[in-house]
């Protein structure tokens, strides 16, 4: 699906006014008197999502509104201009005003992704209408955000049957190809042989073409450089510790953080960004068979540390230290892992916001600037030390399932710092699903923090 503004060049466009409620009456007055006319007639009020099309006296549209709403409406929300998007009927529109040009870029962005549906297996489609990018907003990074949100979008929504660890691989090596970044992938026993043995243990009783695998890809050869973790566990049965069954129906969505990794990857590639990146997915399906590691076992992790396996549900942290600690050996100037690693995370915050956790302060401050000029919200949560001696069990060096069941989301990023020690680390407990629909945000898969990743590297790597 080709998210993109329309070209200029193609023919006559619509000329849009974005029209927010308190300046509203104002503008109207300062219209024809048949646009003023018709306006006052239709009763139309320029709350968000409602638009209207003015007519000429052969009918023919000669301008289109849109309602803005007011700055409380908008604060409750995003992307309010894609509401729009999804009530014009087709056609070309062009921005002629009305929009604070601070917005410009996230609500030239929103459009584009109300275009998108999921047409895989049915019938669907978004948006209709397309738009002229706007004067000042650079379309190409427009483009890029949408097309990597995209694909971030698809690969979750795909079900497990279509999107097993084979499938994650061939979308990376796809990924690869398109920008020509170079893509390995150490699959099955060689996993054991590499010294990934927790990546193994997670994924080794799939199927053998399901076999667990880590993809490694690489891109760049100058400048600063970035590692990108995801985890790919591409459907979460929760092992021995079976999941019930309304706790498994989301379960393709388990390899969110790597869906989102490929994104932003995407992101990065398309715009050229002057930095050398790596992306580590270790990907599985956390099956049920007779080869299925169990509650009790203790697995010797990459970096030698001892891991006592309390719940085989809380696999996710297992590959992603085995891969943690493998990008952490070439020391890179950041490295960032992200996935959808614990119900506590949503609890705590819901689905809109993406929880991070981090000890580096100029990261901090760069993400959350560019977290809000992006509306990409994020919400940083604590390392907090004092919890360190959860999620040490005394038969090994850590447990991967703390008993007790408090801050859950915590004692697993506390896990995961173990295995990026010394490192400029953060970390994503990402939910990756939009339960409720949205203004460029249908119910289903759907990116978190990336954009705001995007926009703060610039600062964070000095580029």
């Amino acid at each position: 699906m080709s998210l993109t503004f329309a070209s200029a060049q193609s023919g006559p466009s619509i000329p849009l006014h974005v029209v927010d409620s308190d300046r509203f009456e104002a503008w109207r007055d300062a219209q024809t008197q048949a646009a003023r006319t018709y306006l006052i007639a239709t009763g139309f009020k320029p709350t968000i999502g409602k638009s209207i099309l003015i007519p000429d006296a052969s009918g023919a549209p000669v301008m289109a509104v849109s309602g803005f709403g007011t700055p409380h409406t908008r604060a409750r929300g995003r992307f309010a201009l894609a509401a729009t998007a999804a009530s014009l009927p087709a056609g070309t529109y062009s921005l002629v005003g009305g929009l604070p040009a601070g917005d410009l870029e996230t609500e030239a962005l929103g459009w584009l992704l109300a275009q998108y549906a999921f047409d895989r297996y049915a019938k669907a489609s978004g948006a209709t209408a397309q738009l002229i990018c706007p004067p000042g907003v650079d379309a190409a990074k427009v483009e890029a955000m949408a097309a990597g949100e995209a694909l971030t979008r698809d690969l979750i929504n795909t079900p497990a049957s279509d999107m097993g660890p084979q499938e994650l691989e061939d979308a990376a090596r796809a990924l690869a190809l398109n920008y020509g970044a170079i893509c390995t992938v150490t699959k099955g026993a060689a996993l054991i042989e590499q010294n990934f043995p927790m990546i193994h243990a997670v994924g080794r009783a799939a199927a053998e073409h399901r076999a667990p695998r880590l993809i490694d890809m690489r891109w760049g050869s100058d400048g600063p450089t970035l590692t990108l973790v995801g985890k790919g566990v591409c459907f979460d049965t929760g092992g021995l510790n079976l999941k019930p069954g309304g706790s498994m129906a989301l379960m393709k969505k388990d390899m969110g953080g790597s869906a989102t990794v490929l994104g932003l990857a995407h992101m990065i590639m398309a715009l050229n960004l002057p930095l050398q990146l790596r992306v580590l997915i270790p990907a599985v399906e956390n099956a049920v068979s007779g080869d299925s590691f169990r509650p009790g076992d203790i697995l010797t992790a990459r970096n030698g540390l001892t891991v006592e396996i309390n719940n085989t549900d809380a696999e996710g942290r297992l590959v992603l230290a085995d891969a943690l600690a493998f990008g952490s050996e070439e020391n890179p100037d950041m490295i960032l892992s992200m996935a959808t690693l614990t119900g506590a995370a949503r609890v705590a915050v819901g689905p809109d916001l993406s929880p991070y956790y981090t000890d580096d302060i100029g990261f901090v401050s760069a993400l959350e600037t560019a977290a809000t000029a992006v509306s990409d919200p994020v919400w940083r949560m604590p390392f907090w030390e004092p919890y360190e001696k959860m999620i040490e069990p005394g038969i090994a060096d850590l447990d991967n399932a703390p008993a007790g069941g408090f801050a859950g989301s915590i004692t697993a990023a506390l896990f995961l710092r173990r295995f990026a020690k010394d490192q400029r680390y953060a970390h994503f407990d990402i939910y990756g699903w939009n339960p409720t629909p949205s203004p460029a945000r249908p119910k289903g898969g759907v990116g978190m923090g990336a954009r705001a990743i995007l926009a703060a590297l610039p600062e964070v790597l000095s580029l």
